[in-house]
């Protein structure tokens, strides 16, 4: 699609820029696979980078097509894109960000360690030891710890003995978690040179897991903070729900957040991926346009399949709906039998009555059907004995 093609190169020439002379190669070949094979986009730099870029693209594209959002929120980097795209950073700014922010990271001492566990907060809050934090409550029972390698693990290796589902990230830094301290200083200077604005759209926080007041996100100790913290996933969807969204968009490569959303809210809300793993892009994504449409969303499809195409064409609201819409024929004064015509047999003269005062004829609307019928075996030599136009004109003018 045209408008992501665009936006996705502008932002990565943006990102480009910002991270030359850190990394060799530019974050759309990386992202596309053009370069250094599947393992160099798990490097952080090129993950937030190529995050930050497709989603930003996948929101551009959307609104393109008459989506139009009340609410924007995101899940760590993501929320980076969220305040983005409501306002509060220029393009040049939030690239800025996004490059310092992973540029740091990845310079982190490795020896980190995260690991997703299937247990509810408040019980991994309780086996937690030094060196170990809650870097994310996804749900009810999703929750992400991060801290030293060894640490991690241990407390990994006690929710497991519970019967608890663990599963190691594939990161080699603890992300959310006080080994994200030795870059706060740097990251804070950088953040304070930056051009913060109050949002445009209301946002949500995954920092406090609410919505975000006046004057918070213009602040640029709450990017030191979103750095550090843990991110509230499953109070920010609570606090979509509670501000009477409906229906979530994921703009990202794939479904996990859906998934996860879903699991905090049950049936209150609908979650829409636009993309998901293993492959079919253009087909995934139409298909969540269209899942927003049946939702009541507004969806401007003459941009999406072009003007001129033919649509939008009217049909059924379901399938077999069993409505006429031509008018009752029931008997009355002026059908044939009223008249005293019923014996007639001829089917075009039982159905016609002359009127004295100007010699014209008039067909009565019972026999309107049977005449197409008859026409069909009024045939002379091969041709109609009186052309159809002229049945069809006098059936018209008699309706």
């Amino acid at each position: 699609f045209g408008v992501f093609r665009e936006v996705f190169d502008e932002v990565c020439g943006v990102l480009d820029a910002r991270l030359a002379g850190f990394v060799e190669f530019g974050v759309a070949d990386v992202v596309f696979g053009v370069v250094g094979g599947e393992g160099l986009l798990d490097r952080t730099v090129y993950a937030q980078a190529g995050l930050f870029a497709v989603e930003v693209a996948l929101f551009r594209l959307v609104e393109s097509w008459g989506v139009r959002v009340d609410v924007v929120g995101g899940h760590s980097v993501g929320e980076v894109v969220a305040a983005y795209v409501a306002g509060v950073l220029s393009l040049e700014d939030a690239g800025v960000l996004v490059a310092a922010r992973g540029r740091l990271m990845e310079g982190l001492v490795e020896g980190g360690a995260m690991v997703a566990v299937g247990a509810g907060e408040e019980e991994v809050v309780g086996v937690l030891r030094e060196g170990v934090w809650v870097a994310a409550v996804n749900g009810p029972s999703s929750v992400v710890i991060s801290g030293v390698e060894g640490e991690v693990l241990a407390v990994a290796e006690v929710l497991a003995g519970r019967g608890v589902r663990t599963r190691r990230l594939g990161v080699s830094r603890a992300f959310h978690s006080g080994l994200m301290e030795p870059m706060l200083e740097e990251f804070r200077s950088v953040v304070s040179g930056l051009v913060l604005r109050e949002p445009r759209l209301a946002m949500v926080s995954n920092v406090s897991g609410g919505l975000v007041g006046e004057g918070v996100v213009v602040l640029p100790e709450y990017w030191v903070e979103h750095v550090r913290s843990a991110v509230r996933f499953a109070d920010g969807v609570g606090a979509l729900v509670g501000a009477g969204v409906s229906t979530v968009v994921e703009l990202g490569p794939d479904g996990v957040l859906s998934g996860m959303g879903a699991e905090c809210v049950g049936e209150s809300g609908v979650f829409v991926p636009v993309l998901r793993g293993g492959g079919g892009e253009v087909r995934s994504v139409v298909e969540a346009v269209a899942r927003l449409h049946v939702r009541g969303v507004g969806v401007d499809w003459g941009v999406l399949v072009g003007r001129g195409s033919g649509f939008p064409v009217d049909v059924p609201t379901y399938a077999f709906q069993r409505q006429r819409f031509w008018l009752g024929s029931g008997g009355g004064a002026g059908d044939p039998v009223g008249l005293g015509l019923a014996g007639v047999g001829h089917r075009m003269l039982g159905a016609v009555v002359e009127v004295p005062a100007s010699g014209g004829v008039v067909f009565v609307s019972r026999w309107s059907v049977g005449l197409f019928g008859w026409l069909a075996d009024h045939v002379v030599a091969g041709a109609v004995l009186v052309p159809g136009a002229v049945f069809v004109d006098v059936v018209v003018r008699a309706g």
